[in-house]
């Protein structure tokens, strides 16, 4: 379906509206300048979906509200990094040491008494608070705890884990890593 002329040019004339509740948005020209690109892209990609005869106006303005907001939620789970630096605080462990400790892992658990691997379980890795894991297994919260503790003591027992300085990447792949969990 082609797009009519009224539209284009009630489009057009809309613009320096939008600009200014863009800018009042953003509180910065640029930023507002891309929100209302993106505003007239997706009014032009959905132009079939507007009825003539109503207040584009105020369908326009809907698409630049919803798009901002959009933005802004997209920014709250991006991590500003332009200088690299926590990007090169990143480094990953070389997997095989990984996969051999869950493999460890594995096998500690299942010498766990049944009650305590399903305690831990719930806790440590469902992330069921003390109180919804005594409810799921139909104990009291105190014999969820002791599950708990006597499971996590057990298996540092069987992986021969003294405390939490042992987890993670050995010295060495801390030096290499730039790690410094040694």
């Amino acid at each position: 379906m082609a797009v009519s002329s009224a539209f284009k040019n009630d489009l057009l004339a809309a613009i320096p509206n939008l600009r200014a509740f863009a800018v009042s948005l953003t509180q910065n020209a640029d930023k507002a300048d891309d929100l209302v690109q993106e505003t007239l892209v997706k009014a032009w990609d959905k132009h079939e979906s507007f009825q003539m005869g109503t207040n584009l106006k105020a369908w326009l303005f809907t698409i630049l509200r919803n798009e901002f907001y959009s933005q802004m939620r997209k920014r709250g789970r991006e991590v500003q990094d332009s200088d690299g630096v926590m990007t090169e605080r990143l480094a990953v462990h070389p997997s095989q040491h990984g996969l051999l400790d869950l493999e460890d892992f594995r096998g500690a658990l299942e010498q766990l008494p049944q009650d305590q691997r399903e305690a831990i379980i719930l806790i440590g890795a469902s992330g069921f608070s003390y109180e919804e894991a005594a409810e799921i297994c139909g104990c009291a919260v105190g014999t969820i705890k002791s599950r708990v503790s006597r499971a996590r003591n057990r298996l540092q027992e069987i992986l021969k884990i003294s405390g939490e300085s042992e987890y993670g990447p050995d010295a060495i792949s801390a030096q290499v890593t730039g790690s410094n969990a040694a």
